[in-house]
């Protein structure tokens, strides 16, 4: 060691010496030599006696630091805990829902071809950027930004208050999801006909009848038990009166943060344990009722709906927008649990198969679960004798909560199909929800170790609280337009647009070639030319292409019958704002309070290769990699 550091600083003392000189402000656009989370320690031997003989090398002995991980960070028992984890992230309520609906609506098997080529071009490539620097740094969200490009530290904390947003209406949708399942064991579903309490004269039950006339008017007994009975969304004017909490999701609610308090509060160690069951259940029950619904009468139908390519669509912008935004909130780069997940990571894991590997599961099972769909609308719309576009309409939780239950209730084993339904809707949950605030909870952690360094469980349960409280707006009797509201715009434009920077940080103001270095000593080899050119140039232009596209043509906001006013419109701008609005922020306060003029942002000596030759040291495992380090 001491001859390797000796022949170091005898080659670059020059530009060591000449680099002290250089204004503070270029440490907002460059790392510094150490790490989060780990130690710089001065090595054992008489270095100083052994230096070039240089008086002022001598006189000023530098001390040399050397980067070694330490063990106090928590690491994952298995290698499969952490990958159950990515997936069971990744995997959630919006592969079941929302991908095949955007299919259908957008060419049915066409729109698989531009979705393949989001994911391919935009949505791996970034996918495995944020685990390879994760994994490589070793910290959260927040505090990465010391060791990329200290300046867009404010990235961070917007990924922190997003996820927050995130966590007070997700969490709800599980509620229901809990409702409904306790509403499940019963001989006769509740929502299978309409002689309950809620029901109004509007309640039709076509499943039941014979030359049944569906008006306008009519609803089925589904969705009045969704909209009347779990919701209560009629004892609502909107958003200027949201009416009162519902106790019964209140109760529910505390019981779905309780079990993701008792998943989270010890770590890694716990919550990917949890995981094996909440990853791997969905995935049964997907099967069980994929079998189920292939042999439901009509269910061809759907599927040929679901899969009939519409050549045409390819040549509508809307399309690859769609596709694009499908493929990043399904992978979810940008949210910071790629990062917090793969930081309990080994140095040397091969995140680039992980990436892979995990990135195909969540497009498989999006694709999987289109199937699952369609056979059951197919089967609707035998039982109605409608055409499948006319079942399929609803878009959104209601395709869930109306659509699929109701087709449910008519089947045989209606109670046993209802109950795994709804397991398997808390399951894709759960595990978001734990990739959502673990991605908080590791951020502000490794920001602030010496507060909270022991304290993990009080602050995870801080966390789970504020959760809670932020969580009952989506309660009350409005909390379904609450829920759409934060939905749009609390994550929308915002994580997009933060995604976008992360990007452009990291390949433009750390740099690419620094960037596949680092990839370089944990994997042995250098990232290809394709995830280079993905990266400085391809996914950037990916995510900006989404961000203009939904600013120059937002959509309508509307839920059931309710049109949501301007100034509703202009309170989602303003959430969306106060988030993102922490970059600017940041890099204002970092120019007015770091000394030095901005002409002085570059040291005027190439100190920076001293650094990543001590960064990549660090990492030497072979007589190879030594060699390589001094050509």
């Amino acid at each position: 060691i001491s001859s390797v550091l000796e022949w170091m600083i005898d080659n670059s003392y020059q530009a060591a010496t000449c680099s002290l000189s250089y204004s503070s402000h270029s440490d907002l656009f460059d790392s510094p030599l150490t790490m989060t989370r780990q130690e710089s320690v001065t090595p054992t031997g008489s270095l100083s006696a052994q230096a070039p003989s240089n008086p002022a090398y001598n006189a000023n002995p530098v001390p040399v630091p050397v980067i070694t991980q330490t063990d106090s960070r928590d690491k994952w028992s298995k290698k499969m805990d952490f990958l159950l984890s990515v997936i069971g992230f990744a995997v959630d309520l919006g592969n079941v829902w929302r991908f095949p609906y955007i299919c259908y609506q957008n060419g049915g098997g066409a729109f698989l071809i531009p979705y393949i080529v989001m994911a391919i071009f935009g949505g791996v490539p970034l996918f495995y950027m944020e685990l390879a620097l994760g994994q490589f740094h070793r910290t959260g969200a927040i505090s990465i930004w010391k060791h990329i490009c200290p300046i867009f530290k404010g990235i961070g904390y917007a990924i922190c208050i997003i996820a927050l947003y995130v966590s007070f209406y997700y969490n709800t949708i599980i509620a229901w999801a809990l409702f409904y399942f306790y509403s499940s064991f019963t001989t006769v579903l509740p929502w299978t006909n309409c002689d309950n309490a809620w029901n109004t004269d509007n309640c039709t039950n076509y499943f039941l009848l014979d030359n049944v006339t569906w008006t306008n008017f009519s609803r089925s007994p589904a969705e009045e038990f969704y909209t009347r009975n779990v919701l209560e969304i009629h004892r609502s004017d909107g958003l200027r009166n949201v009416g009162g909490i519902r106790w019964q999701l209140m109760l529910c609610l505390f019981l779905i943060f309780t079990i993701v308090y008792f998943s989270l509060w010890k770590g890694v160690k716990t919550s990917g344990k949890v995981v094996w069951v909440t990853a791997t259940l969905p995935y049964v029950v997907l099967f069980i009722l994929l079998i189920r619904g292939a042999t439901l009468p009509g269910a061809w139908k759907g599927v040929v709906f679901y899969l009939q390519p519409k050549w045409e669509k390819l040549f509508e912008t809307s399309v690859w927008v769609d596709a694009a935004a499908q493929i990043f909130f399904s992978l979810g780069p940008g949210f910071g649990v790629l990062l917090a997940l793969s930081s309990y990571n080994p140095f040397t894991n091969n995140c680039y198969r992980d990436a892979i590997v995990t990135s195909l599961v969540n497009c498989l099972t999006s694709f999987m679960s289109g199937f699952v769909i369609f056979t059951v609308l197919g089967y609707m719309a035998e039982k109605r004798n409608v055409n499948v576009e006319d079942v399929a309409r609803d878009k959104g939780p209601s395709l869930l909560f109306i659509t699929y239950p109701e087709a449910i209730a008519n089947m045989t084993g209606s109670t046993f199909f209802a109950i795994i339904f709804f397991v398997m809707m808390i399951t894709l949950g759960l595990d978001s929800t734990f990739g959502g605030l673990e991605a908080i909870i590791t951020a502000v952690m490794d920001e602030y170790p010496g507060y909270l360094a022991h304290r993990r469980e009080l602050f995870v349960l801080g966390l789970v609280v504020v959760c809670f409280l932020g969580s009952l707006s989506t309660l009350t009797n409005g909390g379904a337009y609450v829920v759409k509201l934060l939905e749009e715009f609390g994550v929308g434009s915002s994580i997009i647009a933060v995604g976008f920077l992360e990007a452009i940080a990291v390949s433009w103001f750390y740099g690419i070639t620094r960037f596949s270095n680092d990839i370089k000593s944990m994997l042995g080899y250098a990232p290809g030319l394709f995830w280079k050119v993905c990266w400085v140039a391809i996914s950037p232009a990916f995510l900006a292409y989404i961000i203009v596209s939904s600013l120059l043509k937002p959509p309508p906001l509307q839920l059931f019958d309710y049109k949501y006013p301007d100034w509703s419109i202009t309170v989602g701008y303003v959430i969306g704002a106060s988030s993102f609005m922490w970059i600017p922020i940041y890099m204002v306060y970092k120019l007015v309070w770091t000394p030095g003029s901005l002409k002085q942002v570059r040291p005027s000596c190439d100190v920076y290769k001293i650094r990543d030759s001590l960064a990549l040291y660090s990492n030497i495992r072979s007589t190879d990699q030594l060699n390589n380090l001094k050509t």
